[in-house]
């Protein structure tokens, strides 16, 4: 996946992600996502979610969408500017993440996920790199393997 969530966190009880930096006795030492960020430690009793561990769920119930390949699409789609934002009406948060992610479960995603979604994209999109689809380095490999078949 092009973004790289391994080491970005949501806090239960604090606002925002956050980027992990280090691991200490009582929990782990945390640097937001902001313009200017501020690093804290969060204690090991809040509750941490990676976000390259968390999933969408979708129509067919032994399936979920991991979280980084529904940012892809959203990139892929809009860019940066997104035609919605977390303040925007049920209805219209709907349509924004079933045009992403056509057959999402809308018994299971909930208004506050699909605008969790939009917050979490927004951060992601403009303090974490975003690195270019590996297909662009694995051309070259094809390449080779059909002159090595001549």
């Amino acid at each position: 996946m092009p973004f790289d969530l391994k080491e970005i966190a949501s806090i239960s009880g604090m606002p925002g992600l956050y980027k992990i930096v280090a691991p200490t006795r009582n929990g782990i030492i945390i640097e937001s996502l902001a313009e200017k960020p501020v690093r804290s430690v969060a204690q090991a009793r809040n509750r941490v979610s990676i976000l390259q561990e968390i999933s969408m769920y979708t129509n067919d119930a032994e399936h979920t969408v991991p979280l980084a390949e529904v940012f892809d699409r959203i990139r892929t789609k809009y860019g940066a500017d997104l035609p919605v934002n977390a303040k925007s009406s049920t209805q219209e948060l709907s349509a924004f993440v079933e045009s992403v992610l056509p057959d999402y479960d809308q018994e299971r995603v909930y208004a506050s996920d699909m605008k969790k979604l939009v917050q979490w994209y927004q951060l992601v999109n403009q303090f974490v790199p975003y690195t270019e689809a590996e297909a662009t380095e694995t051309a070259p490999a094809g390449e080779q393997k059909e002159d090595a078949a001549e």
